[in-house]
């Protein structure tokens, strides 16, 4: 008779809709709605949220208020709100506006990385190494991002090693946390689980986070499969926020609302209220002009108006 595999009995879910949800919007949303977006789920109870992003307004202009954002918001104690920084210069600007945490990326894909920063992944991930320092220096959390961890638009399967690389690589920056990022949403449960434990030979498997794009629907599975695995730490969007740039009309992030409710059937503790996730998710979506694309969000919603 076989046993189950026994599941974390508390996961930490980082929100990302205010940075990795609304980068890709085209109408500008403003400082203020962000704001809005922000103390919402600082109030629901997260952790961790994905606040800001300091990079070039000319390549990401939807990202442009970061500064003011990080000013105005309502910081709840305990919560770390983090910034995305890609050099230096982001760095000094997440450090100005009070980030607790900075993020650095790099991709699993040597195809990804020439394409889109025209470098290697190894020379793209020494260019964090003065980020990273200066983190430190200035007792930061330091996260690192990988991309294309389960797959690429380009060079399509991406060997078990070259994660492996890359997560030993952040690691050697000091990161925190390593995030293993399904950015074009292609894995399936057991490809998920292969990538896990190959990535938690390099790092502790309860600081590795899994960033599951919901591209083809396997977005909770593939949460699930991780959790068998050990892993405790989920990314995920609110209202499920945020397209997938590599397959048109498809959804990106998977839905906050959505990893609640599994969460909860499975007495997983996250310390979040999926109620007032809800009314977060109604909020951004009714600025938004559209419905929100979250299942359960949706569900609840009309649950609440029956």
């Amino acid at each position: 008779m076989s046993t189950q595999p026994e599941l974390p009995k508390k996961v930490k879910i980082v929100e990302v809709g205010p940075r990795d949800g609304l980068q890709n919007e085209k109408e500008a949303v403003p400082a203020a709605v962000k704001v809005a977006l922000v103390d919402r789920l600082s109030r629901a109870g997260f952790l961790n949220i994905e606040a800001a992003s300091f990079v070039s307004p000319k390549w990401v202009p939807q990202m442009a208020t970061s500064t003011e954002v990080m000013a105005s918001i309502t910081r709840r104690e305990g919560t770390i709100y983090s910034a995305l920084t890609p050099n230096m210069q982001g760095f000094e600007a997440a450090l100005a506006s009070r980030a607790d945490e900075v993020v650095i990326f790099g991709s699993a894909s040597e195809a990804f990385s020439q394409k889109n920063i025209n470098c290697s992944i190894a020379e793209s991930i020494a260019r964090f190494e003065s980020v990273a320092r200066a983190a430190k220096d200035n007792g930061l959390r330091l996260r690192g991002s990988i991309s294309c961890a389960f797959g690429c638009p380009y060079q399509g399967e991406v060997p078990l090693d070259a994660v492996a690389d890359v997560v030993a690589r952040m690691r050697d920056l000091g990161c925190d946390e390593i995030d293993i990022a399904d950015t074009i949403g292609v894995s399936t449960a057991r490809k998920t689980q292969a990538v896990m434990q190959v990535a938690a030979q390099e790092f502790h498997v309860d600081r590795i986070s899994g960033h599951f794009h919901d591209t083809y629907g396997q977005a909770l599975a593939n949460i699930y499969a991780s959790l068998e695995v050990g892993v405790s730490i989920f990314h995920s969007s609110v209202a499920g926020l945020g397209g997938c740039p590599y397959a048109k009309g498809a959804t990106g992030n998977v839905a906050t609302e959505d990893v609640l409710f599994l969460m909860n059937g499975l007495g997983i503790e996250t310390g979040i209220d999926i109620d007032q996730v809800v009314d977060a998710g109604q909020f951004i979506s009714q600025h938004l002009g559209r419905k929100a694309t979250s299942r359960a969000g949706n569900a609840l919603v009309a649950k609440r108006a029956g």
